[in-house]
């Protein structure tokens, strides 16, 4: 390392030739925090969101730091240099990165050394965020306190000064202050196209496809949170000891509400990532914890999320969600009501809950016990449930003669069924008493050819999608003509039953097969379809 000592222009060549920059490693960030404290005029090692941390070294010799960060929120010069609106700024400000610390260890050693360095890390800086964030960084931008640097590594680098800032400082997420040292923004492109696409209509394909795998942010409004909070804090009892209780049970979930609504995926990791981006009135709003000596409001840690809601009853906080929901947009008439279940894997729950097909808003959920199944559940939703001429959809397992008595005598609605191809005898019936021209083919002989060449599986499939859409076709009418169908007893195959026509000649699948194959010797019940619910059916 003697040349390293040479002031010659030609020494000082050969050492910036064998310049390498590269991140650090976990072990380093001690490192290079004491290295940035010590050294930057900032005295601070802090970043802020997104982060980048770079060395670089001459023959493994650390000779300057670098740090990025998420870039700043509002920068009027910026938006200018860029030429986007407001909304493509909120959305496309992860493709901008800030240049938050840069440090020559020594500065008068090697006059171009900052140059060089600042070179070589802007020139990996856009790979290396999308391998760790999964997305690319288009601009890059820095502040430069001209009352100490000429900005001169900027200036030989291409970046373009945009003026001095307003002078403000920002010392917590929503506040800033003003101070006497504005400083020289600075600003450049990484790709030549870059600042084109951040103000296009449309960001390219690929772009785009990147940023929606970002964390998005609450755009509720402050106001609009409080009747959720307040209805979670009153009815929904909090199991936690209130000794050094920071953050109340009806913060944590009105949190993990809004992240869901606003389409959060992932972990408690991933929650606290979102709190973190409330702002501080909205925080304020949800009562979250204020620090008695910064006067912020504190938002709760990923484990705090854990506990609060490993804790929880969910059926109870989705009964009290359904009728938060109900008095605030009325009750949901969407004509098709679904029925399903779905169980929380390695998490000890099974939930049953009714849904407006077409709202997609939940009416109501129930808890399935682990010794029974969803039968029973919904069976029991369906006996106290008014449908008024509404159409229940369930799946297969549902397909149970007591299911359809429910839906058509006590829920006053219509139903439609599914049939899968292991349920060989319903499907027998099914292929043999519906008329001709009406899904499902029968898989062999009967009225109704198969198309050649058509193998079993696919003819399996193709009956399950042409059953679907006949039923949905059904379904379809049975909202606009509600005249009561009329009866026909009729025998095909050796097979007694009966057919539902309607007066105006609506077909789809309404039909009813063999009552015992259902395990019930009532043979007048309708097994399957819609379009029978106008009629009280015999039930023993």
């Amino acid at each position: 390392m003697n040349e390293l000592l040479f002031s010659s222009d030609e020494a000082e060549r050969l050492v910036l030739k064998r310049v390498a920059v590269r991140l650090i490693g976990a072990e380093e960030r001690a490192r290079w925090d004491a290295e940035i404290e010590q050294k930057h005029y900032l005295k601070n090692a802090r970043l802020v969101g997104e982060q980048l941390r770079y060395v670089a070294e001459v023959d493994g010799q650390w000779v300057a730091l670098l740090g990025w960060s998420a870039a700043s929120y509002h920068l009027r010069q910026r938006e200018v240099w860029i030429g986007w609106d407001v909304e493509q700024r909120r959305q496309r400000l992860p493709l901008a990165a800030n240049n938050a610390r840069f440090l020559i260890l020594e500065p008068a050693r090697w006059p171009n050394l900052a140059s060089r360095v600042l070179a070589l890390c802007t020139a990996r800086l856009a790979k290396d965020w999308q391998a760790l964030y999964g997305h690319t960084i288009l601009v890059v931008e820095s502040f430069v306190d001209s009352q100490l640097f000429r900005a001169t590594a900027y200036k030989a680098n291409g970046w373009e000064g945009l003026g001095k800032t307003a002078g403000f400082e920002r010392v917590a997420e929503d506040f800033y202050v003003a101070h006497e040292r504005p400083k020289q923004l600075w600003v450049k492109a990484l790709e030549a196209q870059g600042r084109g696409w951040l103000r296009a209509p449309s960001l390219p394909v690929e772009l785009a496809g990147q940023l929606t795998a970002l964390m998005p942010k609450c755009r509720t409004r402050a106001p609009a949170l409080g009747s959720l909070w307040e209805r979670l804090h009153q009815r929904l009892p909090d199991s936690r000891s209130a000794e050094g209780l920071r953050h109340k049970q009806a913060t944590v979930l009105t949190i993990v509400l809004l992240a869901l609504m606003c389409g959060v995926t992932g972990g408690y990791w991933n929650l606290e990532e979102f709190a973190q981006g409330l702002n501080q009135g909205q925080r304020r709003r949800l009562r979250c914890w204020r620090n008695p000596r910064t006067g912020d409001y504190e938002v709760p840690d990923e484990t705090t999320f854990f506990r609060v809601l490993k804790a929880l009853d969910p059926v109870q906080l989705g009964q009290l969600l359904v009728q938060w929901e109900t008095d605030r947009c009325g009750w949901a008439e969407g004509g098709l009501l679904g029925i399903d279940g779905k169980a929380v894997r390695h998490g000890g729950q099974h939930l049953l809950g009714a849904v407006d097909l077409k709202s997609g808003r939940t009416l109501r959920l129930e808890s399935v016990n682990q010794k029974t199944n969803e039968i029973p559940v919904a069976q029991g939703l369906l006996a106290d449930w008014q449908l008024d001429g509404q159409v229940a959809v369930l799946d297969a397992l549902h397909t149970q003669l007591e299911t359809a008595r429910l839906v058509v005598q006590s829920a006053g609605g219509d139903y439609v069924l599914t049939i899968k191809g292991n349920q060989k005898g319903l499907q027998k019936s099914a292929q043999t008493l519906l008329p001709e021209g009406v899904p499902p083919y029968p898989c062999g002989g009967g009225n109704q050819p198969q198309p050649q060449g058509a193998s079993g599986h696919h003819r399996a499939l193709d009956q399950r999608r042409a059953t679907r859409v006949a039923a949905r076709d059904a379904v379809g009418q049975a909202g606009t003509n509600r005249e009561a169908p009329q009866r026909q007893a009729y025998a095909r195959g050796g097979v007694a039953g009966d057919q539902f026509v309607s007066p105006t000649g609506r077909a789809g699948a309404l039909a009813a097969t063999d009552p015992s194959l259902l395990g019930n010797r009532d043979r007048s019940a309708p097994a399957f379809g819609c379009g029978a619910a106008r009629r009280s059916v015999p039930h023993s």
